[in-house]
């Protein structure tokens, strides 16, 4: 049974859903940030690609494990408490991040706000959804929390690389604290509670399960291009993973309590907007990773231009998560899934054409593309998904929502982001001696570093060797990220054909208003 702790008038929801749009925004931002500060961690830490792609996927990698039960929880003892207790632990999480001496502290502050996050994301939707009861209400709602995402995106990277430039790269997780505390005031006075104490007590088995199971992927994944994509080690850790992942299933389906109710998946329209959306933003957290170091590393732009760069992409996303819910609503939410997933294969195919010199308007459209791709497909899959749930358990469909994305996302980085490495550092074969080639396998901020100091330390002979390894090291980042498009791209082609087979117009019968 649902219970309301505290009542809200009509007059009062526009406040509601100002303060977990900011919540939301806390969440998105510090994930834009970050990205926007990857190649200077390269230099201020000493931070190798392997490095970089933990500093992004331990933040996700977290907040995918824990989110369902997070979820739960807060159905359980109080979606207020909650989100309060989120956003204080992910202040706390990046104020220690923002002093982090090395590679592995930032790791563990990352792994740390993740958790936050994880509490943090599922309480927005699931208090949104039960403040919005109405389908047409709660369809602008979710188009509005979508859209903070999208603004997020836009404003993170410039917020980001103006700090950067200005002050120290810790400065941008500063932001990041103070933008949580001002949430966290504006949710005291403003959110009201709800929960649901009948749910049941917390599924252990099946959280260690899918911690062990998610943990053991991502590292399989990021660790292939040290170990070899065909090496034993590579080999055993997928089948760990593919092992621990049948047991997570087969635990939830005989749970009496399970922390993901799979039965959930018998509906169509949940299985293939979940799908779409993991599909989604598999493709798009992969790209980003990759852009930004391609901005500054390969093109040489700062960190603020590099921001200012992004926002085609942001801006579009916000635009589109606007449009998308009516589209789905005149003409339904398959045909609008299916063209964002379109739309996001057309831009990973022409990005795959992007070179070492490249004309920006032409990456910027492309940008737009692929925001117009994820604000189509946001918001509409996101509807489709809580559609299905009842009030009583939306922490659970709002966390399996976040999953999806957040699951998406860190394969999407890993995987990504690990064959863009492979194909960097097979480009990065020739006859150039092996002590200068060594320290550039590990990024390509590394290589560009070593080539300056090649040129300064030996003379003519060193600037030739470093003019060399820069051109090396720039073409072959060009390489991967192309290589990275294709892989992107051929997973977005893949799930717009299953959304056009699997992914109903409207709801079914009965669904069209949760009460």
């Amino acid at each position: 049974m649902q219970i309301l702790q505290s009542s809200t008038s009509r007059r009062s929801k526009p406040a509601v859903l100002l303060t977990l749009c900011f919540a939301v925004f806390v969440v998105n931002v510090s994930t834009t940030i970050v990205n926007i500060t990857l190649p200077t961690l390269v230099g201020a830490l000493g931070a190798s690609t392997r490095d970089l792609l933990w500093i992004v996927d331990a933040f996700n990698l977290a907040f995918a494990a824990l989110v369902l039960a997070a979820g739960s929880l807060s159905d359980r003892f109080g979606r207020r408490p909650f989100l309060l207790g989120g956003l204080l632990l992910f202040l706390v999480a990046s104020l220690g991040g923002a002093w982090s001496g090395n590679a592995d502290q930032l790791i563990l502050w990352r792994a740390l706000a993740g958790i936050a996050a994880a509490v943090v994301y599922p309480v927005t939707l699931s208090i949104l959804t039960n403040v919005f009861t109405e389908r047409s209400e709660r369809v602008t709602a979710i188009a509005l929390w979508g859209a903070a995402t999208g603004i997020s995106v836009a404003v993170g990277p410039v917020i980001g690389g103006a700090l950067i430039e200005h002050f120290w790269w810790g400065s941008t997780l500063v932001f990041n604290a103070a933008a949580a505390a001002l949430t966290v005031l504006l949710a005291i006075r403003l959110v009201p509670n709800s929960s649901d104490p009948s749910t049941p007590p917390l599924d252990k088995s099946g959280l260690a399960l899918s911690i062990l199971a998610l943990g053991s992927l991502v590292h399989a994944i990021i660790e292939a291009p040290d170990r070899g994509w065909s090496s034993g080690a590579t080999f055993a850790g997928f089948a760990v993973a593919a092992l621990l992942l049948t047991a997570f299933v087969i635990r939830e389906a005989r749970a009496e309590h399970p922390m993901l109710d799979v039965r959930l998946f018998t509906n169509m329209r949940f299985t293939a907007a979940s799908g779409a959306v993991t599909s989604a933003f598999f493709a798009m957290f992969g790209f980003i990773f990759l852009v930004t170091q391609y901005f500054q590393s390969v093109r040489g732009y700062g960190a603020f231009e590099t921001g200012v760069r992004m926002l085609p992409v942001a801006s579009s996303i916000a635009l589109f998560s606007l449009i998308g819910p009516r589209l789905a609503v005149a003409v339904g939410t398959k045909l609008v899934v299916a063209s964002g997933l379109g739309s996001l294969t057309l831009a990973f195919a022409w990005t795959s054409t992007v070179g070492t010199d490249t004309g920006y308007l032409q990456i910027a459209g492309q940008m737009i593309l692929l925001g117009a791709g994820l604000g189509l497909i946001s918001a509409p899959a996101t509807e489709a998904i809580m559609g299905v749930v009842p009030n009583d358990k939306a922490g659970m469909g709002s966390a399996v929502n976040d999953a999806t994305r957040e699951l998406g996302g860190t394969l999407g980085v890993a995987v990504i982001g690990s064959v863009a490495l492979s194909v960097y550092r097979d480009g990065l074969d020739s006859e150039l001696p092996t002590a200068v080639l060594e320290p550039a396998r590990e990024s390509v901020g590394a290589a560009l570093a070593a080539a300056q100091q090649v040129s300064v330390t030996l003379g003519d002979t060193g600037a030739t060797l470093g003019d060399q390894l820069s051109t090396l090291a720039r073409a072959g980042f060009v390489d991967g990220f192309s290589t990275g498009s294709i892989v992107a791209g051929s997973v977005t082609a893949l799930a717009a054909v299953l959304t056009l087979v699997f992914l109903p117009s409207h709801p079914e019968k009965g669904q069209e208003s949760r009460k």
